[in-house]
């Protein structure tokens, strides 16, 4: 096997690496990732064990900020222990590192259902070499972009805007990037009656996850659940999904009625499907009734839409910086003072309930 590595030097390790834990039931592969990570100077390796139990007890006593966590372990496998690692030690991101835990398989989509910030695709015997090192610090260095964070802290979220409503819910949109799935499955979990209103739903994932996205979802809500096509007619309690390979827009139709219309057109910031075009549509076609959810992502997408629906009347509700995994998305929006509030995703079915009829 060989292994392309950068040369250490002896340049002493930023106080603020990423403190990381390798759970792998490979020797080979928790040595290999090892040195990869030790090999950056924005990551610091603190332990490295073979089975979820031995992690579990580590993290019970130190202090981590990111676990490598593979699927196939010993004992108890890696999915089946991610919420106790989650639990063990607040605020640790999760990346899940496996050969059986594809991009858009099930086990994928699960495992970011529970928790996990990351899906990272383990190669086969002997594949370890430059390629994979740089994924895997590209992927790595999303969940703890500290540039990022640092704009984000130096323009500080405005204080919401609490204003009444100018009329009633006409259209929930949604948007959600990195750590996404699982605090969508914290909103819909919030939601105790029906809306009666259609939802949209973008979340950044390639198109080979829509399917099993789709399936989760329903898992997680009563509603019903569908991937949106082009000419679907909105239904008032009917999550749409937007497809991994274009923007879901709406317009009006015949006698009225709003469509779906689905647009292949990268966003100017790359984004495809984006949150941008699916609430800027929603502005034009339900104006003062449009609402937007913005949840944990990175970037700023959604932030232009937002705009959109707050100067035609409606309203938006962004995720708290210490619920998000990253405080890209919902930072940006709260920093350009466009929310009416700011919280958990759990609490945010309750406060859109009442303040579409009027009360919040």
């Amino acid at each position: 096997m060989t292994v392309s590595m950068p040369i250490m030097t002896n340049q002493r390790r930023e106080q603020g690496a990423v403190r990381t834990l390798i759970v792998d039931d490979s020797v080979v592969v928790r040595t290999v990732i090892e040195r990869i990570l030790n090999a950056d100077p924005a990551y610091k390796v603190v332990h490295k064990t073979n089975s979820a139990e031995l992690a579990l007890g580590y993290l019970a006593d130190n202090a981590v900020d990111l676990v490598l966590l593979d699927i196939e372990l010993p004992g108890q496998s890696g999915l089946a222990a991610l919420p106790a690692v989650l639990q063990a030690r607040a605020g640790v991101k999760v990346a899940i590192l496996s050969g059986k835990c594809e991009e858009g398989s099930a086990a994928a989509v699960e495992a970011l259902a529970l928790g996990a910030s990351e899906i990272v695709s383990k190669p086969g015997s002997g594949s370890f070499g430059e390629q994979f090192s740089q994924a895997l610090i590209e992927r790595l260095n999303r969940l703890f972009d500290q540039r990022v964070m640092a704009v984000l802290s130096t323009a500080p979220a405005i204080p919401p805007v609490v204003q009444p409503a100018l009329q009633p819910l006409g259209c929930l949109g949604i948007g959600a990037s990195t750590g996404g799935i699982h605090a969508l499955g914290q909103l819909f979990n919030g939601l105790t009656a029906p809306l009666g209103v259609p939802l949209l739903l973008t979340q950044h994932l390639p198109a080979s996850f829509t399917v099993y996205f789709a399936q989760q979802l329903t898992r997680m809500t009563s509603l019903h659940v569908k991937v949106a096509e082009t000419g679907d007619i909105l239904a008032p309690d009917t999550v749409y999904v937007a497809p991994g390979d274009a923007n879901l827009q709406v317009r009006r139709g015949l006698y009225g009625r709003v469509v779906i219309q689905l647009n292949p057109e990268r966003t100017p910031a790359g984004n495809l499907p984006g949150v941008d075009p699916m609430f800027a549509s929603m502005a034009e076609v339900y104006g003062a009734g449009a609402a937007g959810v913005v949840l944990t992502g990175m970037g700023r997408d959604g932030t232009t839409g937002a705009r959109d629906i707050v100067a035609a009347g409606g309203w938006i509700v962004a995720q708290d910086e210490a619920s998000s995994v990253v405080w890209g998305m919902p930072g940006s929006v709260a920093s350009a003072g466009l929310t009416c509030a700011l919280m958990e995703p759990q609490r945010m079915m309750d406060f859109i309930t009442r303040r579409g009829r009027g009360s919040a």
